[in-house]
């Protein structure tokens, strides 16, 4: 297998764009990574697009990619839509990795494109639905139900505003976690209070706004324990990366692909999280890649909520089980501690288009290794781990992608 390097790097603004299409963020996103890499059009010998509610929101059901990149200049090269739930475009990236690899391609783009905002809210929403198993939908929401019967829910838990299914699921761990673990709900708004003051010095986050922990716990609930401010938004946004066999352009902006491992989740005891994918995904990666946990000085988890950052802390290696909320107390977490999580200000504030979510946390990942993060640079990064998971089965992310990059 040949080695594979990320030459050029795009992203969208994240937010929410009424008066843009999907085509023209996907084509943002492309022209930005290939002016990144100083390569023409024509240089693209095969294209994996990934896209999860197109087809729920507009009925554009097949050929999302040819349609988004009509006349942008592609030709005749190949391309292969990918839908893996939020983990669709990290699922694009391990396969452009893995064909560049292999040698059926020398450069190949990742792209990932979500519109999701829409005026319709429930629609959006909605959307979510089908990233579960919908003939075990009863069943599933049953099993999530006891995950949290140990944890007695504030009388306020009632008052929820309207969410995705996926924040009850979220919700049904943090209160497992919660009672195996005694993990609080503070330690969740440090992470998410953590997280907004990241953004801000992020050009391309869908919220720049600073919030204090007491401002966190005090916002509007959503589902218990979980607040606004903890919690991914509705997003519209493009992200994309150009996968080769060399270098090209500037060689020494070029960031190499060191693993990239993409895993299903599987049905398991709750109570088993040493057999969680992502766990078991982390562990396949630093193998391939000769490492461990501590030699990563940078990373991007995907925080869907607060709650998600300290549970991935823990799966990824870099925390004992149950110890990702008191690391967060400590601010090892933050930029400038022993190891920072989502400078980019992650799913909660940069926002979270799924199928772009896990080509923005590459791009964060590419920019902090070229040391060209600005104001939220992590000062020495060398090494830098993606962790995006996607859709649920059993009690468990259905797929999870762990990838580690390395500056040249």
């Amino acid at each position: 297998m040949r080695e594979a390097w990320i030459v050029g790097a795009g992203m969208t603004a994240f937010g929410r764009f009424p008066s843009r299409p999907l085509r023209d963020l996907a084509g943002e996103a492309a022209r930005a990574a290939l002016a990144d890499a100083e390569a023409a059009p024509e240089r693209v010998q095969a294209i994996i697009f990934a896209n999860a509610t197109q087809g729920a929101l507009e009925g554009q059901h097949g050929i999302r990619g040819q349609a988004a990149l009509d006349g942008f200049g592609f030709g005749n090269a190949p391309v292969i839509n990918v839908e893996n739930a939020c983990a669709s475009a990290s699922t694009a990236l391990h396969l452009a990795q893995t064909l560049v690899a292999s040698g059926a391609y020398d450069c190949v783009l990742a792209l990932g494109a979500e519109k999701m905002a829409t005026p319709d809210p429930a629609a959006a929403m909605a959307a979510f639905e089908g990233s579960w198993d919908l003939s075990r939908r009863a069943e599933t929401i049953a099993s999530l139900a006891a995950m949290g019967r140990d944890v007695t829910p504030p009388p306020e838990a009632e008052a929820a505003a309207p969410h995705s299914v996926f924040m009850d699921v979220y919700a049904a761990f943090c209160r497992h976690h919660m009672a195996k673990f005694g993990t609080t709900q503070r330690q969740m708004a440090v992470v998410s209070a953590k997280n907004h003051a990241h953004s801000v010095a992020n050009p391309r986050a869908q919220y720049r706004r600073p919030f204090t922990i007491d401002e966190v716990l005090a916002a509007r609930l959503v589902a218990w324990p979980l607040t606004l401010p903890m919690c991914s938004p509705i997003s519209d946004g493009a992200a994309a990366a150009l996968v080769c066999a060399q270098p090209l352009g500037q060689a020494s902006r070029a960031v190499r692909i060191r693993a990239s491992v993409l895993m299903s989740g599987e049905r398991r005891d709750p109570d088993r999280l040493e057999d969680h994918v992502a766990r078991k995904a982390a562990r396949r990666a630093h193998e391939l890649a000769g490492l461990g946990p501590e030699d990563v000085d940078v990373v991007e988890c995907h925080d869907a909520t607060a709650f998600g950052e300290i549970l991935q802390s823990e799966m990824l290696g870099f925390f004992p089980l149950g110890e990702g909320g008191p690391a967060a107390e400590r601010g090892e977490t933050r930029i400038g501690g022993r190891i920072p999580f989502n400078p980019s200000g992650g799913l909660e504030s940069k926002g979270h288009p799924i199928g772009a979510t896990g080509l923005g946390q590459v791009f964060e990942i590419v920019s902090q290794l070229r040391g060209e993060a600005g104001a939220r640079q992590v000062e020495g990064a060398r090494i830098g781990l993606v962790e995006n998971g996607g859709g649920l089965r059993g009690v468990e992310e259905a797929a999870v992608a762990v990838t580690l990059l390395e500056r040249a």
